[in-house]
């Protein structure tokens, strides 16, 4: 199965510049998530509140950090076998669409599913 999560959009504060510390901005997260479906489901409501929880706390100076932190939460909490995240920062330039994207298989081994 797989689950597509579209412009999930919402204001934060994250950036490196002096003003992008102060001044929250708007973000755009889409989200693809690969799971066996066994009878159990990943509820999708939760994972956009556990992304969203997750910009809203940490206050992030770097997309990449960003991606990878959300990365981990969400390969933490659900039995992923594939995620694809990709984060824009639409409004901090007035002419372009700044986006970080990155896809991630599951490691079995190492990962610990809940």
């Amino acid at each position: 199965m797989r689950i597509h999560i579209e412009s999930l959009n919402f204001y934060t504060i994250i950036g490196i510049l002096e003003f992008e510390r102060f001044t929250p901005q708007r973000v755009v997260i889409d989200v693809e998530i690969d799971y066996d479906y066994n009878g159990e489901f990943i509820n999708y409501a939760e994972v956009i509140e556990v992304i969203t929880n997750d910009m809203m706390t940490n206050k992030y100076f770097l997309l990449e950090t960003a991606l990878n932190e959300i990365k981990n939460r969400l390969f933490e909490t659900y039995n992923i076998t594939f995620l694809k995240l990709k984060i824009s920062k639409p409004d901090i330039i007035h002419n372009a669409v700044v986006s970080l994207s990155n896809e991630y298989k599951s490691d079995k081994k190492t990962r610990n599913n809940i």
